[in-house]
């Protein structure tokens, strides 16, 4: 019997299930050990479970190709889909603002790290497949390694008789000096370049304050003779269509608070709410009277503040006046929360599944609300695995498409890294397709993201570690070495220049698109913490999705112009 369990754990070259998912989750579990270990503030995190996987790997230990396969490609698309639900809401606004300038500068420098690539395989004898290895490691782009790896699957069943380098074994390489390099630009250009932070810090808040637009709210005592007379509707009409709203009411002399009618008409020395952006408040205030001090216009003695959320399916994709939400006379709602955003609500606000209403009232009024919207806290803590599981059906769908290019030996494809990332991105901009939403809670998307991202690394580490010593002896290691350097720091120079000096772009900003432009986790949590700052985290996310998008394509176009 104990011989029988050892057998679990020794190395095998046809290791039986039993075996491969205890080396599985070993290798798994080992790299989490060494990804905590700290060493001047840096740690490998996830990373590390790619380096487990090449010792167990080198030690002689394996899982059976297929399975291998599968447990890979299943491994990339949960994490490529879990990346483009959480920052898929947040990617398309900061594409209306600085985000477009941000995404420029890090497509440009994918760009030059492909052309250096090219150079390295052109110049230097390396095989295009070991050249684009070593660039997805040196720019730490796993999706990249998954994409070429599909690619040269697709081109052996098309040239059966032709052999292709495996581009794990330089990623496994150059993937830490990768790591190292984006942390030692970001310590080397704070000093060089002698930044404050203090300063970049007070600049850059300075500049969101001039761009903030989320909604406000201001009571507002009304002392003008201008508006007395008026209907609300009439103010109303003075402004853009959904400009403000007009929440709470108080008459003077009065404590009781209740939500007004358009048709209200409005009386001398009344206290109003007003919700709405900054400008738009202010014009209001400015007609009315002047801001009051009334704190009796708060109360919820007769009129309550709840939050609501939406989780029945019947309101998803309605607006707020096709449910009759919008600008009631017992009821308003204010504003909406989605993903970590604020939105003024307006009458043609549409709803998403798991957005956050503001809803001001009577009780009687909200309990309406509350079965129109749902407000099940439940459905939103249980994972809806026929969304989940649909997306990612169609993100393979989509990454299956065969694109015909001319004199391209096989078609292109999306593949299992850009195609469930691509519809991850739009189901999580227009709120979904059907029965299919992209509301996924924070700790099932980290649980998603994370374990996809480990069983990938987990069978990428193990595959190449089989043979690692040898192809390191074999392909001169340290040349590897020198040439991912060179794919790391190059681009990463020519960013910082131009990012900082041209595009006067926000150094905490710039430590973000770094990480980013580069998909590195590891430097990203690095520079929160060396920063003392979540700024690098905001633009990190900003540019991941379209970086990570065109490291796939720039990895599958070499291989198929050169392999």
């Amino acid at each position: 019997m104990i011989s029988e369990l050892l057998k679990l754990f020794r190395p095998t070259s046809t290791p039986d299930v039993g075996q491969s998912l205890i080396l599985l989750i070993l290798t798994i579990a080992f790299g989490i050990f060494i990804g905590r270990i700290k060493i001047k503030k840096v740690s490998l995190g996830i990373a590390a479970v790619m380096f487990s996987g090449l010792l167990f790997g080198h030690l002689g230990y394996s899982i059976d190709e297929k399975s291998l396969g599968f447990l890979r490609e299943l491994g990339l698309i949960l994490f490529v889909y879990a990346i483009g639900v959480q920052v898929g809401p947040s990617f398309f606004s900061s594409l209306r603002k600085e985000g477009l300038r941000f995404n420029i500068l890090a497509i440009s420098t994918v760009l030059v790290g492909g052309m250096v690539t090219f150079a390295i395989f052109k110049y230097s004898g390396q095989s295009i497949e070991h050249s684009v290895g070593l660039m997805s490691g040196a720019v730490t782009n796993t999706p990249g390694l998954g994409a070429a790896k599909s690619t040269l699957v697709e081109l052996k069943n098309s040239f059966p008789t032709k052999e292709f380098g495996d581009p794990a074994i330089p990623y496994a390489i150059a993937y830490p000096f990768g790591v190292l390099g984006i942390i030692l630009m970001l310590i080397i250009t704070k000093s060089v370049f002698k930044i404050d932070l203090e300063k970049e810090e007070k600049e850059l808040n300075a500049g969101i304050d001039k761009k903030h637009n989320y909604p406000t709210a201001v009571k507002c005592r009304v002392i003008n003779e201008a508006p007395v007379g008026m209907s609300l509707k009439e103010v109303l009409a003075m402004f853009e269509k959904d400009a403000i709203i007009f929440s709470r009411l108080k008459h003077s002399g009065s404590e009781i608070v209740y939500s007004p009618e358009p048709d209200y008409v409005i009386r001398d020395r009344d206290v109003l709410m007003v919700v709405g952006h900054k400008e738009h408040v202010e014009k209001a205030v400015a007609f009315l009277g002047r801001p009051s001090s009334d704190i009796m216009v708060e109360s919820n003695a007769d009129i309550h503040t709840h939050t609501l959320i939406v989780t029945k399916h019947s309101a998803v994709h309605k607006t707020l006046s096709e449910l009759a939400l919008y600008n009631r006379y017992d009821m308003k709602v204010t504003r909406v929360y989605r993903s970590g955003m604020e939105f003024l609500a307006t009458g043609s606000f549409e709803l998403f599944f798991g957005d956050k209403l503001v809803v001001v009232g009577n009780k009687y009024a909200l309990e309406q609300a509350e079965q129109i919207v749902g407000n099940s806290e439940k459905r939103l803590l249980e994972p809806d695995f026929l969304s989940i599981f649909g997306g990612l059906i169609l993100g393979i769908l989509v990454g299956s498409i065969p694109i015909f290019i001319p004199s391209f030996p096989v078609p292109v494809k999306m593949g299992f890294a850009a195609g469930p990332l691509i519809v991850a991105l739009l189901l999580s901009r227009y709120g979904g397709v059907g029965m299919i939403h992209t509301y996924i809670n924070h700790g099932a998307i980290y649980f998603m993201k994370d374990l996809g991202i480990c069983l990938f690394f987990a069978t990428v580490g193990i595959h190449a570690g089989k043979h690692f010593y040898e192809n390191f002896v074999a392909f001169n290691g340290w040349t590897w070495i020198s040439y991912g350097l060179c794919i790391t720091l190059i681009p990463l120079f020519l960013m910082v220049i131009i990012g900082r000096f041209v595009l006067k772009i926000n150094f905490l900003q710039l430590a973000g698109l770094m990480s980013g432009t580069y998909t590195d986790p590891a430097a990203l949590s690095f520079s929160n913490s060396y920063f003392k700052s979540d700024v690098p985290a905001q633009a990190y996310a900003t540019v991941y999705p379209m970086v990570t998008i065109f490291r796939i394509l720039v990895a599958q176009l070499l291989i198929l112009l050169f392999a």
